[in-house]
Parts: structure tokens; C-alpha cells; sequence
């Protein structure tokens, strides 16, 4: 009997994202980043039921959401495959939050994006990731944050492989940014 998609429990969604975790430490370039990753992916491993996490595995591998890979050492590696990565970033996405700075440093942060009718569904998952961590539609391709989230952003563009289609700027100024500020509760 296969599983369906939906069908995932918590568990379950905890070791996809945990999986997606490690492919995030290969995609984060900053030391500093990569420690926490592996801080928060190590306490989170720490706290997994073994029992529990067998009968996950074993029902995530028969959902083909993750694969079984030999290594030449005789080891095996767990592998999320791309419906895997695509679920797991489906959770993820849920959660991921902006983080207001202390003090707003008055700079914008902005996410242009012109990505071809081809690739429709990763547009517009895009565009629903960004309207559910905060960002304000500016027009239909360009959202604008004012805290830092240049990490969060490189996530999510490394993930659907789009770098070619989506740019990243910081602004000074834009010139309507009293409504923005109104919108941001920034004072």
C-alpha cells in the first residue's frame, strides 16, 4: 500500500525537513550559517525516537519521497528525491518567518522575479512563499521586506532553480515607502 502525499504525520514531516537541512548546509556559502544549520539539525536528530524514526523511513522510502543510496564504504545514505525536496519545502515554506531587527536599519529589501510561463508552478509558489513570510506584493513580480532576509530568499531561489530569474536588491528608498511603513508597522 503506498501513502498519499497529504497522508505525511508529523514525524514524517520533521525527518523531510531534517533531510532538507543537509541540502541546505551544501547550499549556504557562510561558515557561520552552516554551524547553526548543523546545531539545529544535530539537536533535532538527538530528539527522534529510533522506533519511530524506522517506521517513518520506511513509509517516507515506500512514498518514494526518499531513496536509499550504497556507498562504496558498504554505509547507505538517505536521500530526499525531488518530490521529497518539493514536499519537504512544502512544510518548510509554512514556517519560514522574516525576522524583524532590532531596529530597522532603513533599508528595503526587494525580489524581482520575471520567470517564463514554463515554469508556471514554481512562479507561483514562489510568489506564495513570499506573501506567506510577509513580503508586500509591490506589483505582481516584485515584493518588498524591510528586514534582512537575503538567506531565506537564496533558499528558496536555490531550491527551484531560478538564480536566472530572480534578482535580489536592497534600496535606500522607494517612493512610496510611508504606505510601506504604514503596512510594516515601522515607525
Amino acid at each position: 500500500m503506498t501513502r498519499k502525499l497529504g497522508d505525511m504525520g508529523p514525524f514524517s514531516q520533521k525527518i523531510l525537513l531534517l533531510l532538507l537541512g543537509g541540502a541546505a548546509l551544501g547550499l549556504t556559502p557562510y561558515p557561520n550559517k552552516q554551524f547553526k544549520i548543523i546545531k539545529e539539525i544535530t539537536k533535532e536528530w538527538g530528539n527522534i525516537n529510533r522506533n519511530n524514526l524506522n517506521k517513518s523511513i520506511k513509509r517516507l522510502y515506500e512514498s518514494k519521497l526518499v531513496k536509499m543510496r550504497n556507498n562504496k564504504d558498504g554505509t547507505s545514505t538517505l536521500v530526499l528525491t525531488l518530490n521529497g525536496k518539493r514536499k519537504a519545502l512544502t512544510y518548510n515554506a509554512q514556517n519560514i518567518k522574516i525576522r524583524p531587527m532590532e531596529k530597522w536599519d532603513g533599508k528595503w529589501r526587494i525580489v524581482l522575479f520575471d520567470i517564463p510561463e514554463k515554469s508556471r508552478k514554481a512562479r507561483d509558489a514562489i510568489r506564495h512563499i513570499l506573501k506567506k513570510s510577509g513580503f508586500f506584493e509591490y506589483q505582481k513580480s516584485i515584493f518588498v521586506h524591510p528586514f534582512n532576509c537575503q538567506d531565506e530568499i537564496s533558499f528558496v531561489v536555490e531550491f527551484f532553480n531560478m538564480r536566472q530569474h530572480i534578482r535580489f536588491v536592497v534600496a535606500e528608498s522607494l517612493d512610496n515607502e510611508y504606505h510601506l511603513k504604514e503596512f510594516f508597522d515601522l515607525k
